[in-house]
């Protein structure tokens, strides 16, 4: 059992986790409510040096979730994604936390084409929006730290991670939640260190993306989002996975997206 922070603990994801690590002992932090519970709960703004610093005292590793997640204003995403991120790392240093792992995004790479299911973990950014920017920008802060102060940091380059597969792209991009607990349980506890970056994504038949990485530090999704395919399909015809830009490149819409403009 380890002591685990998680930042953004209010958020989608954070609460996914909550339950699916709930066998550690969890501090949750969020700058939003968090739903009472046994835990140890905080609420502090992600940019808060202070309150981040105590909240990583004692802690064995930090999963940070905070920030942003979508395109939005470039202020608020500088402030909170990459300012956010950087105070995380710093803090954690401060703390003598030795482990973090960064929610990242396929959008770090958006504009990278898809491949055909071997898309490699660690293929270099490109990203699509503002957001992607700051995903980026994320990972290189983790390759800092990880190269500085000896830092064990695993991004987690995150596809779809929702209760259901919603549309034909996530068909491939999905991350059920439960492997998305089985892929933060392998990140706490896998013996190898520095920084790695990591697909978010379960064993989907139609997956672009290798799970190499992921098989290394212990990874190994079950679910498949095709069970879900004729319900999110609805009797169309099959997309052209080769000639739709929303199935082409990784980041889909988003590379098309306005910079700049909520997605919400």
């Amino acid at each position: 059992m380890t002591h685990v922070l998680i930042t953004g603990a209010a958020g989608s994801v954070g609460r996914m986790l909550r339950t699916r690590l709930a066998h550690h002992t969890l501090r949750l932090l969020d700058v939003a409510p968090v739903e009472d519970g046994p835990e140890d709960i905080r609420t502090a703004d992600i940019a808060d040096m202070d309150a981040l610093t105590d909240a990583c005292a004692g802690v064995d590793a930090i999963v940070h979730l905070a920030g942003v997640s979508s395109e939005g204003r470039w202020e608020d995403i500088l402030r909170i994604n990459i300012d956010g991120t950087r105070a995380v790392l710093e803090a954690a240093r401060t703390a003598g936390v030795s482990r973090v792992i960064l929610a990242s995004s396929n959008h770090a790479v958006g504009f990278q084409e898809r491949g055909e299911g071997d898309l490699p973990a660690d293929v270099e950014a490109r990203p699509d929006t503002y957001y992607g920017v700051s995903k980026a920008t994320m990972e290189a802060l983790g390759k800092l730290y990880a190269d500085r102060f000896g830092m064990t940091v695993t991004a987690l380059r995150i596809g779809s991670c929702f209760p259901e597969p919603f549309n034909a792209r996530s068909l491939a991009t999905w991350l059920s939640p439960d492997d998305c607990g089985r892929l933060v349980e392998a990140t706490l506890t896998t013996p190898l260190g520095g920084y790695r970056a990591v697909w978010g994504v379960s064993a989907n038949t139609r997956r672009w993306w290798s799970l190499e990485a992921g098989k290394e530090i212990g990874y190994h999704p079950v679910d498949d989002a095709e069970v879900y395919a004729e319900k999110v399909l609805s009797g169309q015809p099959e997309p052209d996975w080769s000639t739709e830009l929303d199935l082409v490149q990784v980041g889909g819409g988003f590379c098309r997206a306005p910079l700049g403009v909520s997605m919400r």
